[in-house]
């Protein structure tokens, strides 16, 4: 799967999920944050699946309506745990992630909206 990890996700999550297969870009690789809305767009275009922390995404993709292939936000996971997460949810419901789902994960919860 091809995965877009927000800056603020630890970047060790990127070598887990590459060793699990998953084509990774992490955001903190790059040379300047240009900012939400490009950074969904940028994941549209090439097809990933969004993965962060952050909040304002699902903002963008509800009340706005931008466009994106789907993004999972990760709540309340230590850092070690985040690559874990992401992939457990991104194998149980990468195709309605790609058609436009938001996954909310919290420790114990998944939340899928597909709408």
């Amino acid at each position: 799967m091809k995965l877009l990890l927000d800056s603020c996700v630890w970047g060790g999550s990127k070598a887990e999920l590459q060793a699990l297969g998953h084509d990774v870009t992490w955001c903190g690789d790059w040379d300047k944050d240009p900012g939400d809305e490009s950074v969904l767009e940028f994941a549209r275009q090439e097809t990933r699946i969004l993965v962060t922390l952050d909040k304002d995404f699902g903002e963008l993709a509800v009340v706005r309506e931008q466009p994106h292939c789907g993004i999972v936000r990760l709540v309340g996971f230590r850092a070690r745990q985040q690559a874990a997460v992401c992939a457990n949810i991104v194998a149980k419901y990468g195709e309605e992630l790609l058609q436009g789902a938001i996954a909310t994960a919290r420790p114990g919860q998944i939340r899928l909206r597909t709408e």
